[in-house]
């Protein structure tokens, strides 16, 4: 009775915690994700107050977290949507692939953490956070701007090479072969693109099984569901979170919609445990020795990424502002960046890896709001001053100042 008690306070500690943490980070218009990691810092090892019952309920909460999270990413596309930008942006994911991962995994050489850290570390450093970076578009009013679906594009065609990305490294964590490594790809690959095939041709069908009128039915349906699928995808050493983003793609129209409706409140209450549980497990004294490759590596991969995303928009005929707008909504890393940290960590792979990636994320999880604001207006006025012409896209004139105000209106206002 005791321990339940104890247990209780301590977690409900940590709930009340997090929300005032969620409503003070809004009140500032920020993201919520650095405040977590700085609060499971704070009861974690070497914290404050070290949590002693509730540990391990944490950390169950965190692997319901990381699934709920892909599965409501997996939610936001359609089959059909994911096989139309694999068609049309696959260079801009290439290039993005390219610019941001090489940085990774040259910093874990650099450190001497040998390959299977390199390859970890390029995947902290690749992916950027769908969350935050959906937020922010929301918060500054963009969701129609012109820039936003190559934005979007590049988060989706992330999103799929983790289908591939995530089996490789689980099977070099685990310390597989080159024959037990290539089946477990070979496993992924083949369940993702059965998974494709099935959500394009019988996607309906598999939507009008999962839908109820009832809410309660089809919470538990869809809960249960996506549990079920990760934890089979654990067993067969491909990633839970992959599962998780395969069941959200196979679901389409309502169910997905009263699905994600659902299921929100959940996945921040989860989601919010994760981010703590991964700070709980980091030591804040690991943090200062590891604090400069960490900066070092932020300022490096926040210029790839607006490379990345000026790149992509040029690519598909935007305005230059808009190239600099998408390039500097890219910026913010989270929680695929955790998740994939979070794997290496309790692999054991690199006691360093941990308090890196901790400290990565802080420093852009904080960056990347401002360079979505401000790169734009500052790459602008650097432009003047400099008396260089902004570039334009190929049999594209160049307006009058008065006409360019007017574009600029019509280039953020007015489509869905």
């Amino acid at each position: 009775m005791h321990d339940s008690s104890v247990f209780l306070i301590e977690f409900g500690a940590i709930i009340l915690g997090l929300g005032l943490l969620g409503r003070l980070a809004g009140r500032f218009q920020f993201s919520p994700i650095p405040l977590y990691l700085l609060a499971g810092l704070a009861f974690g090892e070497g914290g404050l107050y070290p949590l002693g019952t509730s540990e391990e309920f944490v950390a169950i909460g965190a692997e319901i977290g990381v699934v709920l999270l892909l599965l409501m990413l997996g939610l936001e596309y359609t089959a059909s949507d994911l096989v139309s930008n694999l068609k049309t942006q696959y260079p801009a994911g290439l290039v993005d692939a390219g610019l941001n991962a090489v940085p990774g995994a040259v910093m874990a050489l650099l450190l001497g953490w040998g390959p299977v850290a390199a390859v970890v570390l390029a995947g902290v450093t690749w992916i950027s956070s769908s969350g935050v970076i959906a937020k922010v578009l929301g918060d500054l009013g963009r969701l129609g701007n012109r820039e936003t679906p190559v934005v979007l594009s590049i988060l989706v065609l992330e999103d799929l090479s983790m289908a591939v990305y995530l089996p490789i490294l689980t099977a070099l964590l685990a310390g597989a072969g080159l024959a037990a490594g290539s089946l477990t790809l070979a496993i992924a690959l083949g369940v993702a693109g059965l998974v494709l095939v099935v959500a394009v041709r019988y996607g309906r069908h598999i939507s009008r099984f999962v839908s109820s009128d009832d809410s309660e039915k089809l919470l538990l349906v869809v809960l249960g569901l996506t549990l079920l699928v990760a934890g089979i995808a654990q067993k067969l050493q491909v990633s839970a979170a992959v599962g998780a983003f395969l069941v959200g793609i196979a679901l389409s129209g309502e169910v997905a919609e009263g699905a994600h409706h659902l299921l929100s409140p959940l996945r921040d209450l989860f989601a919010a445990v994760f981010f703590v549980f991964f700070g709980l497990h980091t030591d804040p004294a690991s943090i200062p020795p590891v604090l400069a490759p960490a900066l070092a590596l932020a300022v490096v991969t926040a210029l790839t990424k607006v490379a990345t995303g000026y790149w992509a928009a040029k690519r598909a005929g935007i305005s230059a502002k808009g190239r600099w707008r998408a390039g500097g909504t890219l910026v913010a890393r989270g929680e695929f960046s955790i998740v994939i940290a979070g794997l290496a960590v309790t692999a054991g792979i690199e006691p360093d890896l941990g308090p890196l990636a901790t400290a990565y994320v802080l420093i852009l999880v904080i960056l990347g709001p401002l360079t979505a604001r401000y790169t734009e207006p500052l790459a602008r006025r650097l432009t003047r001053r400099s008396g260089t012409p902004e570039p334009v896209a190929a049999g594209v004139a160049i307006p009058h100042p008065a006409a360019e105000a007017a574009a600029e209106d019509q280039d953020t206002v007015g489509r869905t």
